[in-house]
């Protein structure tokens, strides 16, 4: 079994690469469309660094589901890329880079949702039972479909 796993899926949308990626590269935006944020009502959240773009930061806590991490935005390309590094604290730690490529085309806009990481030896064991694209696979699906709502109904 590898010790490093890649998670994604993508979507295509007719907003434009600039009102997807405003949705992303700001935390402040992430409830309208992350499939964790209605995972706890009662959600502690703080924002810290930028405003957006490289430099802003996110920390959650909540309840068992929601669990406890933050999130660090590394690079910012406008219309084009956001990519993050994502520390899980609870309910197991971990530390993951997520990335969103935002890709225009004739079709729409293209986004692709990646989350890459190293496989623990948690999940190295139980990995024959249940992989990283099984436990966040369809969040990720979840996720995306919201996102492309949220960009539709912008006029950014």
């Amino acid at each position: 079994m590898a010790d490093t796993f890649l998670v994604e899926r993508s979507i295509v949308t007719s907003a434009s690469p600039e009102a997807v990626h405003t949705l992303i590269d700001d935390f402040r935006n992430w409830p309208q469309w992350s499939p964790w944020e209605e995972l706890d009502p009662n959600m502690t959240r703080t924002y810290a660094g930028a405003d957006r773009g490289a430099g802003a930061s996110y920390a959650w806590s909540g309840n068992r589901k929601a669990g406890a991490g933050s999130m660090t935005i590394t690079e910012s390309v406008p219309g084009r890329k956001v990519k993050l590094d994502l520390s899980f604290l609870k309910p197991f730690r971990a530390q993951n880079v997520t990335t969103f490529l935002i890709e225009p085309g004739g079709s729409g806009t293209t986004v692709r949702w990646q989350m890459t990481g190293k496989q623990s030896w948690f999940f190295t064991v139980f990995g024959f039972v249940i992989s990283m694209d099984k436990m966040v696979g369809k969040d990720f699906e979840k996720g995306l479909a919201a996102l492309k709502r949220a960009a539709e109904t912008r006029t950014t």
